[in-house]
Formats: C-alpha cells, sequence, structure tokens
C-alpha cells in the first residue's frame, strides 16, 4: 500500500514539511525560500525518517517552472525587452562566456576532467528565472529598471540553454562529430526555436485570445480556469514534444501571447494559486535532491562553488555593468538577481551525467552550490540600497557606471518656496504632479530611477534625483519651506524611514503617504504622517459605492457605510482630527450629491455682474433659487443677500426646465 500512496505521500508531506520550514523561516526573519528548501531536505531520500520520491517531485516541479515562466510571459513586453537589449542581449552573452570560463578554471582546480568542468561552467553560467523573480517581486524590484533589464537577461540565456543542450550531446556523445554535423544540429535546433516562436506569435496570438473571450463568455468559471491551465501547460508540452524545445520556454510563450488579450490581468489572477503552490513544491524538490553527506565530505569545494555563484558572478555581472554604463542601481540589481543558480542548471548537469561527463558526487555538488545560492540570494538583494549609496558616493565609480546618463541640472534653491515635494514619480506620484502642474501649484519631485526621473523633467517638473531614504537628498529639497511633502512609494518601510526624516527636518510639515496595510497605517503615524490612503482599501469603497448607487441607495446611506469601513482601515487616525475631517468631508460629497445643481456661468458682459442677489431678485424674476457658487477653485454652498455675483461665477441653480433655461438667458448674456 504504502509502495502505491509513495507519490501522494511524498507531495502532502513535502507540502507539510515546507509549511512548517516557511513558518519557522518566519519567525527567524529568514525568506521563506530557506524554509521551503529545508523542509524539501527533510522528506528527502538522505535524511533520516520518510524517505520521499525526488524523482515524482521533480517532475511536479517541472509544473512550477512552467506555471512561473507562464506568469512572466504574462506581465512580459516585447518593447520592454527591446528597451533593454543593448545590455541584455550582449550581457548575457558574455556572462555566460565569462562564467564558463570561471567555472571551467574552478573545475581544473577540483581535479575534474576537462569535460566536467565545461559542464560545471554552464552550470553556473545560468541562474534561475523563478528564483530571480519571486525575490526581486519580494523586494520590490520587479518593475525597476534593473529588474526589467535582468529579467530579459535571463529570457536571453533561457534561449542560449536550448542551444546549450542540443550542442551537448552532439560535442559529448559516443563517437566523432564533424564540425559540418556540429553545424547541421546547430541549424536545426534553431529552425525548430524560430518556427515555434513565429507559430506562437502569428497564430497563437490570434487563436489563444479569441479562444479564451468565447470560454469566458459562455462557460462557467471553473472552464475558463481550466482553460489557463491547459494553455500554459499544454503549449509547454508542445514546444518539448513537437519542437524539442524546453518547457519553461513553451510556457514563456503562452504567457506573451495570452498577455495581449484584454482578459490578461483575469487569466493572471486564476493562474496566480496554481502558480504559488507549484513555485514552492519547485524549491521543495530541490531541498530533496540534494545530500549533505556528500556535501559535508566535500565542504570545501562546496564553500568554492558557492563563492564562484554568488561573488564570482556579482563581480562579473558588475564589470559588465560598468562596461555598459548600465547605472550603479540597475548594475547592482541585476549582478544581485543573477547570483544565484536554479532549474537549468541542474538539467544542464542532469545531462551531464547522462552522457557519463558527470558523476553523481560531482553533481550532487552542483545542487548544493545551487540550494545554498537560492537561500542566500534574497539577502544580497537586501545589500543594493547601501550598496549603492556608497557607490554614490565614490566620484569615480559614479562616472563609470553613470557616464551615458543623461545628467539632470538640479533646480534653483531660491524657487523652492511654499512647494510640495512628491517622493517618487510612479503612477500616483505622476497623477498628483500632473494635477498640481495644471493648477500652477509648484512642485519638486524627488525620484531615484533615472528614467523616470527624465519622465518627470520631459514634463517641465523640477527634478531632484537620488534615494530619500538612504541619501541627504531630504536636505536639498527644502523641506522647512515646503507646504506638504507626498511620499508615493509603495513600500511601508521606506515610506516610514522618509517620514522619520522629514519629521526631523520640518516638524510642522504636513505629511501625506500610502500605506497598504493596517499595520502600515499604524507604523506610518507613529513616524509623523498626517494623511494616509490605502489605494485596496479606497478601491474597494469606490467598488461599494458604485454597487449602491445601481441597487438605488441614497448617498447618505453610501456614505455611511463608507465611512465604517474607512474608520475600520484608518483605526490608527481614529483618535486624531484627521478622521473627522475625513468623515466630514465624505458627508459633504454625499450632500452634493444629493442636490441635482444647475451650473450656469455669469458672462463678462452681462448687467447683472457686480450685482447682490438681493439687487439681482432671480428667484422673482426667474423663479429659479441659486444655492451654490464657484468662484477660483473654491466651493461657497451657503449663499446670503449680500453675496456679490462676478464675471466667470459659476452659480448653482435649483428649479424647473422653464425656470432654469429663463436663468440662464438672464446669467450667460
Amino acid at each position: 500500500m504504502h509502495g502505491d500512496t509513495i507519490l501522494l505521500m511524498t507531495f502532502v508531506l513535502a507540502l507539510v514539511a515546507a509549511f512548517a520550514g516557511g513558518m519557522v523561516a518566519r519567525a527567524c526573519r529568514l525568506p521563506p525560500i530557506v524554509g521551503y528548501l529545508l523542509g524539501g531536505l527533510v522528506v528527502g531520500p538522505f535524511t533520516p525518517g520518510f524517505a520521499g520520491d525526488s524523482h515524482a517531485m521533480n517532475q511536479l516541479a517541472e509544473i512550477g517552472v512552467m506555471f512561473m515562466m507562464f506568469g512572466t510571459g504574462l506581465h512580459f513586453s516585447f518593447k520592454d525587452l527591446l528597451e533593454v537589449k543593448n545590455i541584455a542581449v550582449p550581457g548575457a552573452v558574455l556572462q555566460i562566456m565569462l562564467g564558463t570560463l570561471a567555472g571551467y578554471a574552478l573545475g581544473g582546480a577540483f581535479g575534474w576532467s576537462p569535460e566536467a568542468g565545461i559542464m560545471l561552467g554552464l552550470s553556473v553560467s545560468i541562474a534561475s528565472t523563478v528564483v530571480l523573480i519571486k525575490n526581486l517581486t519580494d523586494a520590490g524590484l520587479y518593475q525597476s529598471r534593473g529588474g526589467r533589464i535582468a529579467t530579459g537577461w535571463l529570457i536571453v540565456e533561457d534561449l542560449a540553454t536550448v542551444v546549450i543542450l542540443v550542442v551537448l550531446p552532439v560535442v559529448f556523445g559516443p563517437g566523432e562529430v564533424s564540425p559540418t554535423e556540429l553545424a547541421g544540429e546547430l541549424a536545426l535546433a534553431l529552425a525548430k526555436t524560430v518556427a515555434f516562436v513565429v507559430l506562437m506569435l502569428v497564430v497563437g496570438s490570434r487563436v489563444l485570445p479569441w479562444l479564451l473571450a468565447r470560454i469566458a463568455r459562455f462557460c462557467p468559471r471553473e472552464l475558463f480556469q481550466l482553460a489557463v491551465v491547459v494553455i500554459a501547460l499544454g503549449t509547454a508540452l508542445a514546444a518539448a514534444m513537437l519542437f524539442d524545445l524546453s518547457f519553461a520556454l513553451g510556457a514563456f510563450l503562452a504567457g506573451v501571447v495570452v498577455g495581449t488579450s484584454t482578459l490578461s490581468h483575469r487569466v493572471a489572477a486564476e493562474a496566480i494559486p496554481f502558480q504559488d503552490l507549484f513555485s514552492i513544491i519547485f524549491f521543495a524538490s530541490v531541498g530533496m535532491m540534494v545530500n549533505p553527506a556528500t556535501l559535508v565530505a566535500h565542504l570545501g569545494e562546496l564553500v568554492a562553488l558557492v563563492a564562484l555563484i554568488m561573488v564570482g558572478k556579482w563581480v562579473i555581472n558588475m564589470a559588465l555593468g560598468a562596461l555598459f554604463a548600465a547605472g550603479a542601481r540597475t548594475s547592482l540589481t541585476i549582478a544581485a538577481g543573477l547570483s544565484q543558480i536554479g532549474e537549468f542548471s541542474f538539467i544542464i548537469g542532469q545531462t551531464g551525467m547522462a552522457l557519463g561527463v558527470l558523476s553523481a558526487d560531482q553533481y550532487s555538488l552542483i545542487l548544493g552550490g545551487a540550494v545554498v545560492s537560492i537561500a542566500l540570494n534574497s539577502f544580497v538583494l537586501k545589500l543594493v540600497d547601501p550598496l549603492c549609496a556608497r557607490m554614490e558616493r565614490v566620484g569615480i565609480l559614479r562616472r563609470i557606471y553613470e557616464r551615458r546618463a543623461r545628467t539632470i541640472e538640479p533646480p534653483r534653491e531660491e524657487g523652492l518656496v511654499d512647494h510640495v515635494v512628491i517622493v517618487g514619480y510612479g503612477h500616483a506620484g505622476a497623477y498628483v504632479a500632473e494635477v498640481l502642474h495644471d493648477l500652477e501649484v509648484s512642485c519638486l519631485v524627488v525620484e531615484r530611477d533615472l528614467p523616470a526621473a527624465e519622465e518627470a523633467e520631459a514634463a517641465g517638473l523640477p527634478v531632484l534625483v537620488g534615494d530619500a531614504a538612504n541619501s541627504e537628498i531630504l536636505a536639498h529639497a527644502h523641506l522647512e519651506r515646503a507646504r506638504v511633502l507626498v511620499v508615493a512609494l509603495s513600500a511601508e518601510g521606506v515610506s516610514e524611514m522618509i517620514a522619520h526624516e522629514a519629521r526631523e527636518i520640518a516638524p510642522a510639515l504636513r505629511i501625506v503617504a500610502r500605506a497598504d496595510s493596517q499595520d502600515g497605517v499604524e507604523a506610518l503615524v507613529a513616524a509623523g504622517v498626517d494623511d494616509l490612503v490605502r489605494p485596496e482599501l479606497e478601491g474597494g469603497i469606490e467598488l461599494m459605492r458604485h454597487t449602491l448607487v445601481d441597487l438605488g441607495y441614497r448617498p447618505r446611506q453610501i456614505q455611511a457605510y463608507a465611512d465604517d469601513l474607512r474608520d475600520s482601515g484608518y483605526a490608527a487616525l481614529a483618535d486624531d482630527a484627521r478622521s473627522e475631517r475625513r468623515r466630514a468631508f465624505g458627508h459633504l460629497m454625499a450632500s452634493l450629491s444629493e442636490l441635482e445643481l444647475h451650473w450656469v456661468e455669469v458672462g463678462e458682459r452681462c448687467p447683472m455682474a457686480g450685482c447682490t442677489l438681493a439687487k439681482l431678485d432671480l428667484r422673482a424674476r426667474t423663479g429659479a433659487n441659486a444655492v451654490a457658487l464657484k468662484r477660483t477653485g473654491e466651493l461657497v454652498l451657503f449663499l446670503d443677500a449680500t453675496t456679490v455675483l462676478l464675471p466667470g461665477d459659476s452659480v448653482g441653480l435649483m428649479g424647473t426646465a422653464d425656470q432654469l433655461e429663463a436663468a440662464e438667458r438672464l446669467l450667460s448674456q
């Protein structure tokens, strides 16, 4: 019975061990990946107790790679890749070459054969896309310029791996291979790759979105979910079976094609649970493959290999970043993100064992290096900000890495008076800056990402380039003379640091920030933030508001529900006058919503311009009532007989259609 259920037991116990490991890792403030790896090690065949079927788990882990690559494709844009091609393409090629040479040299130092050294070098040179995307996402760097280049870089590496896996059996297989035969095999592999890509982009881009749209319209939700799974896994299987390509590449292209559909966001939402579950299985399966006894027996070699993966590749990528003048932060992000190896390294190692080039101990050493590098990679990414701050202080490093960057002149200090400082020029920050610019309110943008800073400058905004959380950039923003500080960043920890620093510089400054959680609200209020916005909460309130409007509820009733939601969502503000301002503003808007006002602008030549409402006697003349007034952006709700109408004022009127028409003729002359 045990033999019949070994796969089920392995799957369940691996999940249990991964969950326990993840909880322990969280309690120890370690990345969850470390817990998943250790959980897999516990249920693996090389530790006491239950011996799981690592081969079966590898099959399930391959599904995790497919889902992860499918999700990457959904958010991938060829436009984005073309924007970073000048760095990603040559950088990936050069790094594979240099990494292979370094690994070959290390294999020689270990006393390995030249063939085994080449296998070691190839395994070291290829990083894990799964690990990269997860760690970049956790660090909030996935959408940064460095994150986009690193992702494009690994896409190029994945394509190169397809060629490598074709070449290895030809070069290291039995028998002599002539250069002509080798060239023919390479040409065939490239032709298959090109054929599959063209098929997906030309045919798949028309068929798959159309199919998903039909299923979404006419089929129940579970069939749409099944369709997403079938497209992701079926395309990956077709790539492997029909074109001899990797599962990962097939799933990635399926995601790229589906990403062009109007349903791409719904597809992504349906795929996320599968992606998360099987990515955990992937990390657990990696832990299961590690033999601790082998690693202990070759501890010195393991340390040297990990040093090459994490330090050697970091140095290589930083050198390439300097060569291409990618920028200090971008180079650090790429170097940190690629300081690990993963799934394709396993495949190359398995190919080496199948060809008789690598021994079992050598392959275990590669696995051990992968596990350690995966476990430590998230810590390397945490060094990006402090290292970037130090590099910016060293003039020669700044000149080397930023030599091709267009410099942005800092704004003149005398112009920074009564201004609004906006930290972060992402979507939210750009919207705020656009409105302030239209209202002719002086504002200053602080942005650490150079391309985003250039966008702000192109929009006509004064810009300071730098990291407000890890530098002295706020000292140059003249917060003591500013009216408001807007922290438009999604990272709550960074916003908290900025708020602390700003409060010390300017104790009376009003600070507005965003928060994504209740804990974030409390931390930011403690840091001195005056007003907070939770985007997801406000989005939910707006969804509720529109739904209740459609159901016939009145604005005042709806506002009561909105008040309750905001009271719970902004609990940290409850004992302060800020919550009362929110409530009062909401009731004001609800009251206005119940008034069906007809607005009429007072004309420049209107004979009534300059008259008081008493002299105008609008109600006696037309029957309409004047109940509100808009003047130079200000709204006046309570009008009396002494209110004077001026040219350009907008008067809010109530009355019948005939009465309103008569009042409009009188006022709009």
